[in-house]
């Protein structure tokens, strides 16, 4: 199905529109630095997760509901090739929750990325029991929107500010068919950040799909 190339770098150079401000998304989302050719490590997203143009809001991949479901429609050939894509790397934790979260986010540095700062005691991060102060958010569901389509992705949000995670995290609502939001976080003294981060780049957005939270 995707077992080919291995999966180019991305630049991304379009904007979004974003609760009435305009921003770029590298603000949010960092361009993959080229690497030399090495035995692939990555399934390809080209036809794969990523719907684009015309064919945005349909197919498979146009709701993200968790990484084992998502990743159900690739042929055994892939698991066998790329068997890092069909599981979250060591010290990284995939936590669905209702909203109020009753979480207590702080920047990790002025509108580049977040991390737990603490939990509402009885809030839905406390009681879900996985979610740990200091753990930093890597990824999150969000509803993406073109026209009168829409997707939820999860997006890379290692370089969210706070603003764009509470957004992001709003996005996700009942009316587009979501009961939760679904937070990728990373506990930084058991992941190794690189592997983190490598395993992100196949949820990056190629340039030419459609950004825009839903207002």
């Amino acid at each position: 199905m995707l077992a080919s190339l291995i999966r180019s770098a991305i630049t991304i150079s379009f904007a979004m529109s974003f609760v009435g401000i305009d921003i770029t998304v590298e603000a949010f989302a960092p361009t993959p630095t080229p690497t030399p050719w090495r035995q692939p490590s990555a399934l390809s997203a080209v036809n794969g997760i990523w719907n684009t143009g015309n064919d945005f809001g349909k197919g498979k991949f146009r709701f993200y509901d968790g990484l084992e479901p998502y990743m159900k429609p690739f042929p055994d050939e892939d698991r066998q090739l790329y068997p890092e894509m069909f599981r979250l790397p060591k010290g990284v934790y995939e936590v669905p929750l209702a909203r109020p979260c009753g979480i207590l986010f702080e920047e990790i540095e002025p509108n580049c990325g977040v991390y737990i700062q603490d939990l509402v005691e009885g809030g839905n991060a406390a009681n879900q029991g996985v979610l740990q102060k200091g753990d930093v958010l890597v990824g999150v569901t969000a509803i993406q929107i073109s026209g009168a389509k829409w997707e939820r992705r999860m997006i890379p949000a290692r370089k969210f500010g706070f603003d764009l995670v509470v957004s992001a995290i709003g996005s996700n609502d009942e009316k587009w068919g979501c009961n939760n939001v679904i937070l990728m976080v990373e506990r930084p003294d058991e992941a190794d950040r690189e592997e983190t981060d490598k395993f992100l780049e196949f949820f990056e957005p190629p340039a030419d799909t459609p950004w825009k939270l839903p207002v």
